[in-house]
């Protein structure tokens, strides 16, 4: 296997890319990125800043003045705004429907593919998102798309959110998944779609061994 190569995840809300990237990255000894941490960053300062995420001028303007840094460090993944590090900030069910939102700003969509692309210029990352393998690497030397099944996905959120001890529905998290499912499969500018090239996973009724046992045997064969 190419000790450079650039491998990506893509997929619905809920589908497990971050724990399978997190985990393949880990055993290959790969970077890993993740691309909807840079966007709950950006509706976290948003928040910050009292700025309504329907002003979309004004979002455009704060994104100008805003670093984002992902930096690996001890095998975890942590997410530095504007120099600060605000990966325990950004995780609430709220940011990641804030997140979908602000994806379907070009002009935002566009500054932070550049970040990405930069991050991952050097290859030896595992890059997880909804666009990630059509839009920002659509080069990428391995593909993957995770999916499952909407209850699954709303019950793994549920679980990891109860976790954490954030309180929330699991109605209320399938409803919300369903919409994002919607507003990131049919958004004008990089919509969620297969890339033509990618491996499709249905990980309903897999574990995550299984899947990453699945990503890593396929990436090994070449």
């Amino acid at each position: 296997m190419n000790k450079k190569a650039i491998i990506t995840i893509d997929g619905p809300a809920g589908a497990g890319k971050t724990s399978i990237a997190k985990i393949v990255s880990k055993r290959l000894g790969y970077d890993y990125i993740d691309t909807g941490a840079m966007y709950r960053a950006i509706g976290w300062k948003a928040s910050m800043e009292k700025i309504d995420l329907k002003a979309k001028q004004e979002l455009i303007n704060i994104i100008k003045d805003t670093r984002i840094d992902l930096k690996n460090k001890a095998g975890m993944l942590r997410v530095y705004l504007d120099g600060k590090d605000v990966t325990n900030k950004i995780r609430s069910a709220r940011l990641a429907e804030d997140a979908s939102i602000l994806g379907t700003i070009p002009e935002v969509r566009e500054h932070l593919v550049k970040i990405q692309r930069r991050l991952g210029s050097s290859g030896g990352i595992v890059v997880e998102g909804r666009d990630i393998g059509t839009v920002v690497f659509p080069r990428a030397d391995y593909k993957f798309y995770l999916d499952a099944s909407v209850k699954e996905r709303a019950l793994r959120k549920y679980r990891e959110l109860k976790a954490k001890r954030q309180e929330v529905g699991l109605a209320e998290l399938e409803k919300a998944i369903r919409s994002r499912d919607k507003r990131d499969r049919n958004r004008r500018v990089a919509p969620l779609k297969i890339a033509p090239d990618a491996i499709v996973i249905d990980s309903t009724n897999m574990s995550k061994k299984e899947v990453v046992d699945f990503i890593l045997n396929r990436i090994q064969r070449n």
